[in-house]
């Protein structure tokens, strides 16, 4: 794309340059300045994800991120998330070099200030040349932050480590060069200058210097590494992908990229590869592996006219597949946007950090200036108070605040996708904590969608078997939801069924036909009073009964006389009930919501676990009444989930305090939804649930401890207690404790697995 283009509603860019949680609080904020753009800038993902109105430039915000002092590029669709592996590696490498030739460099330093026995006449010369690598070129990452922010007139946790290493290098040559710390030596004598206890005028701080520098190092390597682990799950996920499809032009097939298919291509799929893309099948019958999206071990059978979904396995038979969908349309790649989006979304919590982090700097270096001085007037020892003061700036790196959403959520909403379950916005996790009520459609969520044969009631002298076969031949030529539930019960039981003549399709009644040379009609009582023919009693009673449980009732006739009923019904989904067993042991009341009659949506309700009454149960709701009752129950106080998979349901989805909609409906309720359950099992809306929730403690946790941290060491550091190595190691440690918090996300344990 141009930098000359104008902008979608929202474009996400790649951010190079952040070195911690204040970067990206700057970049957002010079965003954001410009009219008509909300951005969101994720440190962990180093992404931004810019929301604007059509008239907003490329060059506008890329120029409004390299002003702040860093680099932006436009993000691709399907780009992977952060670095290339090829570019992680050399990076990390990069950094781990840095590091343990900085740490081989320190220890030496280490040694000769902290221990009496290993010191010896110019020690302090030795420590300068051992250290001078390290406090430069070791420490340059951040000292090129600091001067790259100061020349945009702003500070980062950076600018804290850079002036600490400088102030500790600089006190230390000072007393070198034009003090007497070159003519003293022995004058630790024991491990109380660890303690930031000893105070002569003659100490240097190369220690302090070198070995700070190496803690944060080691820290930015962990992290590094931990920020990596944390997107790995996506990452997976985009790597599911086929990369090169097989495309059947005029009877020749040649090979290409995937992403240069087109709508209406025809693709070859042999057993063992991957469909490209979202399809339709053409010819060819095939079991398909859909582990992948549904989360299923079995596969599922597909012949010509089902559709296929891309990333999903060929398993048996050679498929010809006509393309649907490409690139940023397949199931695919909105499941990865969807997470995507989520990462890079900010909770409440998360703002109030960044908001934190972003005038957090500034107040620091103002209490460590306080600090100098009030030692300096009240003691008058420069020492002590030049160790207080870098301590302060060292221990106050609120490193761990950049990182406490972003790495939290990373994980979560990685974890759910490997399940099948996208978060699509952290917002989300909010109302999930509240939510009391769960209001479940029927047809396709609770149910399977389809019409199934739940019973065949015969006359008197006639076997199932052969009732089937005549029904099912005549219902084979119909493409009516019930016929085609009879047709396929007919051909499990009774194998092939014989041809039909005549055929006719009876709008609102039924169909007729001619069977091995029978006149046959199936449909509704009517149609038999249309044509004289008694129903007997035992036959009346069955449509009775099947009507008064909610099913639906079809009389078939030959011969003259009514022969069978056959009784058909939607079925609730094997997982079902188990899944509003787990809801209700989790302390969520379900209520059933449908536009079919009440009659059957009290017999799903008795089926599934849920009360039958009034109030659990709403059958014949039209979609503006579901909202009505969302918004009722709103009302009465409580926090509504709602479940549903249809078009008829995308408004009560936005309605409710959270909507889940699942993976197998219309994109309209997917989108109208908070989370999507992409195999369309029910059971995972309890582990959604479960999820949200584990992943907003987390975000708690990271955010309480990371404030804790710095308002309990900073005083600490104030009072001349803390040595500033200590405090380096104390500040990196925060970090990691953070990610590390946060990983434990990917063992979270979910309710049915």
């Amino acid at each position: 794309m141009s930098t000359l283009e104008e902008l979608p509603l929202t474009v996400e860019f790649a951010v190079s340059g952040m070195t911690c949680g204040a970067c990206a609080a700057r970049i957002q904020d010079q965003l954001n300045k410009i009219d008509g753009v909300d951005a969101s800038v994720n440190y962990a993902t180093e992404t931004a994800t810019v929301r604007t109105r059509f008239g907003v430039q490329t060059d506008a915000l890329i120029h409004a991120v390299e002003e702040a002092g860093y680099g932006a590029a436009l993000r691709e669709a399907d780009a992977p998330v952060g670095a290339t592996e090829e570019e992680f590696a050399e990076n990390l490498l990069a950094l781990r070099n840095r590091l343990i030739i900085c740490a081989l460099l320190t220890a030496p330093v280490f040694f000769f200030s902290m221990f009496e026995s290993m010191q010896f006449q110019n020690w302090q010369w030795w420590a300068l040349v051992f250290s001078a690598p390290v406090v430069t070129w070791g420490a340059w990452p951040f000292h090129r932050a600091a001067v790259m922010n100061l020349r945009h007139r702003a500070t980062t946790m950076d600018t804290l480590i850079s002036i600490g290493v400088v102030a500790a290098v600089a006190w230390s040559l000072w007393a070198l060069i034009w003090g007497d710390a070159a003519s003293s030596y022995g004058s630790m004598g024991d491990m109380s200058g660890m303690l930031g206890m000893s105070h002569s005028s003659y100490h240097v701080y190369f220690e302090v210097a070198a070995t700070v520098t190496v803690f944060i190092l080691t820290g930015r390597y962990l992290e590094a590494r931990a920020k990596r682990s944390a997107g790995n799950a996506l990452r997976a996920l985009l790597a599911l992908g086929a990369h090169t499809a097989v495309v059947l032009e005029n009877g020749v097939e040649r090979e290409v990229d995937a992403k240069n298919l087109q709508v209406n291509d025809v693709i070859v799929v042999r057993p063992g590869e991957k469909i490209a893309t979202d399809g339709v099948v053409i010819e060819g019958d095939s079991s398909i592996d859909m582990s992948m999206l549904t989360g299923e071990s079995v596969p599922v059978d597909v012949v010509a006219g089902d559709a296929v979904t891309g990333a999903t396995i060929n398993l048996t038979g050679r498929l010809k597949v006509r393309v649907s969908r490409i690139g940023a349309d397949t199931t695919f790649a909105q499941m990865a946007k969807l997470v995507r989006e989520a990462q890079a979304t900010k909770a409440p919590v998360q703002k109030l950090a960044d908001k934190v982090s972003s005038i957090f700097v500034p107040v620091v270096l103002l209490i460590s200036l306080v600090t100098l001085i009030a030692w300096f007037v009240v003691d008058g020892d420069a020492t002590k108070a030049f160790t207080a003061a870098v301590a302060v700036l060292i221990i106050a790196c609120p490193c761990a605040l950049g990182l406490a959403t972003p790495t939290a959520l990373m994980v979560g909403s990685g974890r759910g996708a490997q399940l099948g379950i996208v978060i699509k916005g952290v917002d989300v996790l909010q109302s999930t904590r509240r939510i009391d009520t769960v209001v479940f459609d029927k047809t396709g969520t609770v149910t399977t969608g389809v019409m199934q044969l739940r019973n065949v009631v015969c006359a008197e002298g006639i076997e199932r078997r052969d009732a089937l076969r005549m029904i099912g031949a005549l219902e084979l030529a119909s493409e009516h939801p019930i016929a085609r539930a009879i047709a396929i019960a007919a051909q499990k039981e009774s194998g092939t069924l014989p041809d039909v003549q005549e055929f006719v399709s009876l709008a609102g009644m039924g169909a007729r036909g001619v069977v091995e040379g029978v006149s046959v009609m199936v449909g509704h009582e009517r149609l038999l009073q249309k044509e004289l023919i008694l129903i007997p009693g035992p036959l009346r009673t069955a449509l009775a009964d099947a009507r008064a449980q909610g099913n639906t009732a079809v009389v078939a006739a030959w011969g003259g006389s009514a022969r069978a009923v056959c009784v058909v019904a939607d079925q609730p989904k094997s997982t079902s009930k188990e899944a509003i067993a787990t809801l209700r042991a989790m302390g969520l009341a379900p209520v059933l919501l449908t536009g079919d009659n009440q009659a059957t949506a009290m017999a799903i309700a008795l089926q599934v676990g849920i009360d039958a009454d009034d109030y659990h149960v709403r059958g014949g709701v039209l979609p503006d009444e579901k909202v009505a009752v969302i918004r009722e129950l709103q009302d009465r106080g409580y926090a509504v989930a709602m479940v549903g998979d249809g078009v008829n349901d995308a408004a009560a989805l936005a309605q409710a305090d959270v909507g889940i909609a699942m993976g197998t409906g219309t994109d309209v309720a997917m989108q109208a939804s908070d989370l999507t359950i992409v195999s369309g099992d029910l059971r995972l809306v309890a582990d959604a649930i479960a999820l949200s929730r584990a992943t907003l403690r987390t975000i708690g946790a990271n955010v309480f401890w990371a404030f804790a941290y710095n308002a309990a060491a900073i005083p600490l550091a104030a009072s001349g207690r803390l040595n500033p190595m200590w405090a380096g190691l104390a500040m990196a440690c925060s970090s990691v404790f953070v990610v590390m918090n946060s990983l434990r996300l990917r063992r979270v344990k979910l309710r049915h697995r």
